[in-house]
C-alpha cells in the first residue's frame, strides 16, 4: 500500500481560501475562523514544505510561483470533492409520471404490483389515470398509456402486454353448464360511457352462438367493468368478460366459464411517445409494466410497433 505524504488538510484548506481571496481576512470569514488562525496555518504549511507560498505585502497576499502551482492543484481537487459530496448528499428529485389505462386494468392487474415500482424507483410518484377514453400522451394529461387496439398508433411506440379474449363467466352457484340454459339467466353487460367503440358485447357473441330465445338487450348494465365482474362473482347473472382480467377468479373457482364461444378482442399494449424512448423515467415505468406478472412480454429493448 502506498502512503500519501500530505501536509495538514486544514492548512491546505486555509491556504487555498487565502490564495483564492488574496486575503487572510476573507479566507477567515469563509472558513469561520480568525484571520490569525489562517496566518498560523499558512506559516505552518510553508515550514512543512520548506518554501514561501506568499509574498506578504500591506493589505494583500501575493502568491509566489510555487504558491500559484499549489493553489491551482488544490482548487481543482477541492472543486472535485465538493461536486462529489454535493451529488451524494443531494436530496433526489421526485418525478411524477401519469399512466393512463382502463379502470379494470388499473384495479385488477397493476395496483397489486405498485410495490415493485416503489422498491426499484422510490423517487417516482406514479399517477394512474383510469379511463376508457384515449388521452393525449403529452406529458401533461398523461405520459404513457395501456390501450387495447391493433398496436399501431402514429408517433407512439407500442409493446404488447397481453391478449384480450372475451368469455362467458358466472358464479358456479348458478349451476349453469349448458348454453341452452343461458336465456333463463340474467345477462350482465359492460357498456362504458363516453367512448365510440365499446368492447365486444353479448350482441356480438350471440351472432356466433345463435342461442334460441336469448334477449341480448336484457339484464344488468354497468359502465364500470370491475362492477360487472363483482356482480358475476355475486351470482347476479352471466357476464361476458375479458378472460385475462378474471384469471384469479377462474383459478380460485369463484367464476367459471361454462361454455363458449370465445371472442378474440384486440390485445392490450403499453404505448409511449417515440421521442421519450430514451427518457429514464419513461423507461422505468416501461420496465415495471413489462415485469408485472401476467403480461406476455419479458424485459427487452423497446420494439417500435407504431408504423
Amino acid at each position: 500500500m502506498t502512503h500519501r505524504r500530505l501536509p495538514s488538510l486544514s492548512a491546505l484548506r486555509a491556504f487555498e481560501a487565502a490564495a483564492r481571496h488574496e486575503s487572510a481576512k476573507q479566507a477567515a470569514q469563509e472558513l469561520s475562523v480568525t484571520a490569525t488562525a489562517i496566518s498560523h496555518q499558512i506559516r505552518g504549511l510553508e515550514e512543512a514544505l520548506g518554501i514561501a507560498l506568499f509574498l506578504r505585502k500591506p493589505r494583500q497576499l501575493e502568491l509566489t510561483s510555487q504558491g500559484r502551482e499549489l493553489q491551482q492543484v488544490l482548487e481543482t481537487a477541492f472543486d472535485s470533492i465538493s461536486q462529489v459530496v454535493e451529488r451524494m448528499s443531494a436530496v433526489p428529485q421526485r418525478q411524477a409520471v401519469t399512466l393512463s389505462t382502463t379502470p379494470a386494468v388499473a384495479v385488477r392487474w397493476l395496483l397489486s404490483w405498485v410495490c415493485m415500482l416503489r422498491d426499484t424507483h422510490p423517487n417516482i410518484d406514479l399517477r394512474i389515470h383510469a379511463s376508457h377514453e384515449p388521452v393525449a400522451l403529452d406529458g401533461v394529461t398523461a405520459d404513457l398509456a395501456i390501450r387495447y387496439g391493433d398496436g399501431r398508433w402514429p408517433g407512439l411506440i407500442a409493446e404488447k402486454l397481453f391478449d384480450n379474449t372475451f368469455v362467458p363467466a358466472c358464479s358456479p352457484h348458478l349451476g349453469l353448464h349448458d348454453v341452452a340454459q343461458l336465456p333463463s339467466h340474467p345477462l350482465i353487460h359492460f357498456r362504458p360511457q363516453g367512448i365510440a367503440s365499446a368492447p365486444l358485447d353479448w350482441s356480438t357473441w350471440q351472432k356466433q352462438a345463435k342461442v334460441p330465445g336469448l334477449d341480448v338487450n336484457a339484464g344488468l348494465v354497468f359502465s364500470d367493468e370491475t362492477h360487472a365482474i363483482s356482480a358475476a362473482v355475486g351470482g347476479q347473472g352471466v357476464a361476458l368478460m375479458g378472460r385475462e382480467l378474471i384469471e384469479d377468479e377462474l383459478k380460485e373457482g369463484r367464476l367459471v366459464q361454462p361454455f363458449g364461444p370465445e371472442l378474440v378482442g384486440k390485445p392490450f399494449y403499453l404505448v409511449y411517445p417515440e421521442n421519450r424512448r430514451n427518457d429514464p423515467t419513461t423507461l422505468a415505468i416501461r420496465d415495471w409494466v413489462l415485469a408485472v406478472p401476467g403480461g406476455l412480454c419479458t424485459l427487452s429493448a423497446p420494439t417500435d410497433r407504431s408504423q
